[in-house]
């Protein structure tokens, strides 16, 4: 088990800081462009270990219009959309918001993936949302704020994870984890570079420079490659409700690198927020226990 506690530690370090690298890009970068290097040194490090482990793809027997679908669901357009929600927030309410992605699983399990519901979960993602306004501290004048449009912003990020997820499971159960990872990782780096290129071709120079390599080596060789491999871990030698626990610790993890490298305020409504959701989280989560067969003597 200490392993295990070890690598839920490592990952929600690793996943917080991913936050505040993005805030830290955007200084010189544009999001899409963010999104090209994050995918670019997330392929790189994966494409090292798969020397290292003299592994060996079968790129034929790829299911590729399925690759392409989990790469842009899962990387492409959630990190667009979280680059773009960080021009509005700042990175420590970004990653709370980030948290109610279990939330959205459900909802779209529900309603995509014929998947069944209980009541205590219905309670649960109630609560979360309750949490999101909170969270946002919303007035009614401020409904066009760009607080508000961040807020959307991150919130349709957390929706692609959801979905993601659920076509992962359905359409790619059958390739191992360092596939899945590097092969959706190569398509996000080669989909990212092509809109960069029509986009803005003259900021492609830019990406890699002496004040960017250190933040991308965070945000995509950890944050989107080691990160991968840990999250997959914690899945194999642990369980999926295990590994799901670094929900809990990300923000936490991304609040104290906000307040310490950004010096970003954490005001009573972020953690009054993140409490709720936390809250609806854990009640969307529970499961009920399983009726026992075995018949006790009178």
């Amino acid at each position: 088990m200490g392993k295990l506690y070890t690598a839920l530690i490592g990952l929600s370090l690793i996943w917080g800081t991913s936050f505040l690298f993005i805030k830290v890009l955007l200084t010189s970068l544009e999001p899409i462009s963010i999104v090209l290097g994050r995918c670019l040194f997330g392929t790189i490090m994966l494409f090292a270990i798969i020397i290292v482990k003299k592994k060996k793809i079968n790129l034929k027997k790829m299911p590729w219009f399925k690759l392409v679908l989990i790469a842009l669901t899962n990387n492409v357009l959630p990190w667009l959309l979280i680059c773009s929600s960080e021009t509005k927030l700042t990175s420590s309410m970004a990653s709370i918001i980030n948290a109610t992605t279990p939330i959205w699983t459900l909802i779209i399990g529900f309603f995509l993936f014929s998947s069944t519901l209980r009541k205590s979960q219905w309670f649960g993602i109630f609560v979360g949302f309750i949490g999101i306004f909170i969270l946002s501290d919303v007035k009614l004048g401020d409904l066009y704020s760009g607080n508000l449009t961040g807020i959307l912003l991150m919130t349709g990020a957390t929706f692609c994870y959801g979905l993601a997820s659920h076509l992962t499971k359905k359409h790619l159960a059958q390739l191992t984890v360092l596939e899945t990872s590097f092969l959706t990782l190569l398509i996000s780096t080669i989909m990212s570079f092509i809109i960069v290129l029509f986009a803005n071709p003259r900021s492609i120079a830019s990406i890699i420079t002496t004040e960017t390599l250190g933040p991308f080596i965070g945000l995509g060789a950890l944050g989107s490659g080691i990160a991968y491999l840990l999250f997959y871990y914690l899945v194999k030698k642990g369980s999926p409700e295990f590994a799901s626990l670094v929900t809990y610790l990300v923000p936490i993890s991304a609040l104290f690198w906000g307040a310490i490298a950004l010096r970003e305020e954490i005001h009573l409504s972020m953690i009054i927020g993140l409490a709720v959701i936390f809250i609806g989280v854990y009640i969307a989560s529970i499961k009920p226990k399983e009726k026992s067969n075995v018949t006790h003597a009178a």
